[in-house]
């Protein structure tokens, strides 16, 4: 008893199942293929097996019954079909296509500017710890240069008092040379002098060599016969 139970809950579950599969809904896709013959009929041959919906032509004249239209396609196809098929908008599902594309694209160009914020954020974090740093460069600078303005005093009075002390050490090696050159001339003046005296005592010598003797008195020679 308890299988045949099971038995009958199995095929009402498939049964279900099979309505509920039935019942489920559908789409007619709105996609379609219109062939482009040679003439404005049927018994014309076909120059194109099937342009697909949504594709832009331009209509260049009507069949009299107003049944049939010559077109070109923008890839240079040309032929006649039937005027049913064409209408003055783009086609729901290619509108949706072409605003599914533009939709991505601005998806990506989301991302992409996302993206670019966060790193100008970054780099506006980066900028921040630069200027404080910058700022405590600045506060440091303007202390030491409030310190050199306090010492700027003394250093002109050092600059004056070396300008004036390098004026006098010149003035001073000027003397030194001078003083140098007049002693160099009067040691050469009292080298000349000593070759001088020198030279007239050699010469006084001589003429005492050649003189003095001449001066004496000569003496007599004693004669043996005296």
């Amino acid at each position: 008893m308890l299988r045949i139970t099971s038995l009958f809950a199995l095929l009402y579950l498939g049964l279900g199942a099979g309505l509920a599969l039935a019942q489920e809904n559908r789409y007619i896709s709105d996609t379609q293929y219109i062939p482009l013959r040679s003439g404005a009929g049927n018994e014309y041959r076909i120059v194109h097996r099937g342009l697909p919906s949504g594709t832009r032509l331009t209509v260049h004249e009507e069949s009299a019954d107003g049944e049939w239209a010559r077109i070109t396609t923008a890839g240079g196809d040309e032929g006649w079909l039937r005027a049913q098929y064409l209408m003055t908008q783009e086609p729901a599902e290619s509108r949706l296509r072409r605003v599914q594309a533009r939709a991505e694209q601005l998806e990506a160009q989301n991302r992409e500017l996302g993206e670019q914020v966060t790193a100008l954020q970054s780099e506006r974090s980066e900028l921040s710890t630069q200027v404080s740093d910058t700022g405590s460069n600045l506060t440091q600078v303007t202390e030491e240069l409030a310190h050199l303005k306090q010492i700027s005093g003394k250093a002109v009075q050092l600059d004056a008092d070396n300008r004036r002390l390098a004026e006098e050490s010149e003035s001073l090696r000027a003397e030194v040379d001078t003083l140098e050159a007049e002693n160099q001339r009067l040691q050469d003046k009292l080298q000349s002098s000593a070759f001088i005296d020198g030279a007239l005592a050699v010469l006084l010598g001589v003429i005492i060599t050649l003189v003095v003797p001449r001066l004496w008195p000569k003496r007599r020679r004693s004669s043996g016969w005296a």
